[in-house]
């Protein structure tokens, strides 16, 4: 079949290789004129890596097995990661079990009820009814309030602003769920993930395969309408052009599959509530030296601007990056929020207030570029009954179908759960059988 996917970040390149691999032509349709959509690369000048920063985890089974099914399992690296926590100027290593029972910030029995917080939802599977529960109760509950107060509060501060009020249990547990496993509880390590190259190693090489089965990739192309053909299959318009297809499968968001798919392939239905969204800005910071030997900081302290610090650089070897090190310093904000539209350079300023504060010795020839990347809508809010807002959507034509991030409400939106999404998708559409 000749398929059409609008859509070249991960969902629809995913797409695209599992079904020109069965023997379909495919032909995927970006607006950007580089592919990946969140997961996609970066020029920092002295070399190519991630625009956001992305890990792999061992629990991540079936992003691992694409890596391999497209033959770059040799690709993949593990690195033992450390983890940090910051609060009044002061940093924290909570890397095993000693450094945690030591942690000065809470007592004995805070830290064996944190212990049972993360157990417990790490082995929680019914999310439907944490959907009905505050995060801010649900933490209190099991962890305690000691616990809750010097941990888990300045956290969901941290990623949630003041929004973390409103934000149902399912919010932690998908964090819990995903991450506990990254711990090998019987070597008391992490070990964590990624593909030497990025994910631009990984685009290219989906984009090499699927030109080699006659597939085509349309890059800086907004699909204007999708429409019905009358005699079957769908009609693409882009550019003044019109393709046929015998199936299309749309992977972009709600809004825009409303403004370009007739009125007569769709329907959404209207929960009368807005899905609110996270959007983030990240400097990622080129030094000459490491700021810190963790892969990931937590900050507690409200003083820093930014909600973490991810030691990209202690996990990426640094053939990988040029010898040089990369920091992602994120923050997480409304998508409506003002700052998203600021200038880069004031963004720089306020970033480097926090950077002065956290690393008081870094001096200015020890860093050699200050990069700032942002994005609008990077996940959902999860508010309580979260499911029921999201818009349904349901496609009323055989040969038309949706698979986006939308659909995710028991999940956060990271790559494993897309790989897994989209096999869920061809393993119980009717795609290949109509």
């Amino acid at each position: 079949m000749n398929i059409g996917i609008v859509g070249g970040g991960i969902t629809g390149l995913v797409l695209a290789q599992r079904l020109s691999h069965q023997g379909h032509k495919v032909s995927v349709f970006d607006s950007n004129k580089q592919l990946g959509g969140l997961t996609t690369y970066h020029d920092y000048g002295l070399f190519t890596w991630d625009r956001f920063y992305h890990v792999i985890l061992p629990s991540d089974t079936h992003l691992i097995s694409f890596i391999r099914d497209i033959g770059l399992g040799d690709k993949l690296r593990w690195h033992r990661s450390l983890t940090g926590f910051y609060d009044n100027q002061k940093f924290y290593s909570i890397s095993n079990s000693i450094e945690f029972l030591r942690f000065p910030l809470f007592g004995l029995i805070g830290k064996i009820r944190l212990a049972f917080t993360l157990l417990y939802g790490s082995r929680l599977n019914n999310w439907r009814r944490l959907e009905k529960i505050l995060v801010e109760d649900w933490l209190l509950k099991l962890g305690g309030k000691n616990t809750y107060e010097k941990l888990w509060k300045p956290l969901l501060l941290s990623k949630l602003g003041e929004n973390y009020k409103r934000i149902s249990a399912v919010f932690i547990w998908a964090y819990i769920k995903r991450l506990f496993s990254a711990r090998d509880s019987s070597l008391n390590k992490e070990q964590l993930g990624y593909v030497s190259g990025g994910y631009k190693t990984v685009f290219d090489h989906i984009e090499k395969l699927i030109y080699a089965a006659g597939g085509h990739i349309h890059k800086g192309i907004a699909v204007e309408y999708i429409a019905p053909h009358p005699e079957g299959g769908m009609w693409v318009e882009y550019q003044g052009k019109k393709e046929h297809f015998d199936k299309v499968i749309f992977t972009g968001p709600v809004n825009i599959l409303q403004q370009i798919a007739a009125n007569q392939l769709v329907k959404v239905s209207d929960t009368g509530e807005t899905v609110e969204y996270l959007g983030v800005i990240c400097m990622v910071l080129i030094t000459r030296k490491s700021l810190i030997p963790y892969y990931v900081v937590n900050i507690a302290d409200r003083n820093v601007p930014f909600t973490g610090v991810i030691g990209m650089s202690n996990l990426v070897s640094l053939q990988e990056t040029a010898g040089y090190h990369m920091t992602f310093l994120p923050k997480y904000i409304l998508s409506t929020d003002p700052l998203l539209k600021q200038p880069d350079d004031e963004l720089r300023q306020v970033f480097f207030q926090g950077i002065r504060l956290m690393f008081p010795e870094l001096k200015p020839d020890d860093i050699v570029a200050a990069h700032i990347n942002r994005a609008i809508k990077v996940q959902p809010l999860q508010v309580l009954d979260y499911s029921s807002i999201v818009p349904k959507v349901s496609t009323e034509n055989n040969d038309f179908f949706v698979v986006n991030t939308s659909q995710l409400v028991n999940d956060s939106v990271n790559n494993n759960a897309v790989v897994r999404q989209v096999d869920e998708f061809l393993k119980k559409s009717t795609l290949l059988n109509s």
